[in-house]
């Protein structure tokens, strides 16, 4: 039986009164599922839905999605790490964070803070897109979707942020993996947070919290290389690589994920 129904998500109000919405099942160890660019409630639901029972499940749309409420602009990872405070403070006790791209990246993000974090688990953050040169692209997008060119939005984003192949731009998958009709907005304030951000590797050396990095074998690079030098640089880290898959294999490969994921969580 799936663990998830047509129930309205609960809710809480983060730090500077946005309204955070999130799935909850299970019961056991706490687990907070972050959702990458584009994605929302759905985006980890394939999944949580296969983790053994004794998870406590939190599946949080990130401020700025649907359904929770935008947020200010611009946003930084601080924001964001608060809004995961608050659900740590509502646990009340240390959780797990899984986090999916840019939701990999929020969840390092909260361990470097000094957050209550018992573990991390994350597939292929994009740590290499960040900084300044993020901002014209974020102007180019918000002129896109301003002028309701989505498909040519979404375009910019593969080439420009997640740097995805030419050969591969006219693979649907590559510009809609977690493509929703009004994520517009999201994006845009997901863009602001990285290109506030820095892609110097070295600073997380201080994050001593135990870590599955996850990727795909066939995900383009830099990811790859991303990945594999995050790997070097957290103290407490393993790398698993999941054969034949991409960028994409939470969605597309939810049971490989999950089985990998159950066996590190405790």
């Amino acid at each position: 039986m799936p663990l998830f129904t047509d129930l309205p998500p609960a809710s809480f109000e983060s730090f500077d009164g946005t309204v955070i919405r999130y799935h909850r099942a299970g019961h056991g160890s706490p687990v907070i599922m972050i959702h990458g660019s584009g994605g929302g409630l759905h985006s980890w639901q394939p999944v949580a839905e296969q983790l053994p029972d004794r998870f406590d499940l939190w599946l949080p749309a990130r401020r700025g999605y649907a359904p929770s409420g935008p947020g200010h602009s611009p946003k930084h990872f601080a924001d964001e790490v608060r809004d995961l405070a608050a659900i740590i403070g509502m646990i009340g006790r240390p959780a797990h964070l899984v986090g999916m791209s840019y939701g990999a990246t929020v969840a390092l993000h909260a361990a470097a803070s000094g957050l209550a974090v018992r573990s991390l688990t994350l597939w292929e953050p994009p740590l290499y897109a960040a900084g300044a040169e993020l901002a014209p692209v974020l102007s180019r997008f918000e002129q896109l979707t301003a002028n309701g060119d989505h498909n040519e939005a979404q375009r910019l984003l593969a080439e420009k942020v997640a740097r995805v192949p030419a050969e591969l731009l006219e693979q649907p998958a590559a510009t809609a993996a977690e493509d929703t009709p009004d994520d517009s907005y999201g994006w845009s304030r997901d863009l602001e947070s990285m290109a506030g951000d820095t892609s110097y590797l070295d600073r997380w050396s201080s994050v001593t919290t135990p870590t599955l990095l996850m990727r795909g074998s066939d995900t383009w690079q830099p990811m790859p290389e991303t990945v594999e030098r995050l790997a070097a640089v957290l103290p407490n880290a393993r790398l698993e690589t999941l054969p034949g898959q991409m960028h994409f294999a939470p969605s597309t490969a939810p049971a490989e994920v999950a089985g990998i994921l159950a066996d590190f969580l405790y």
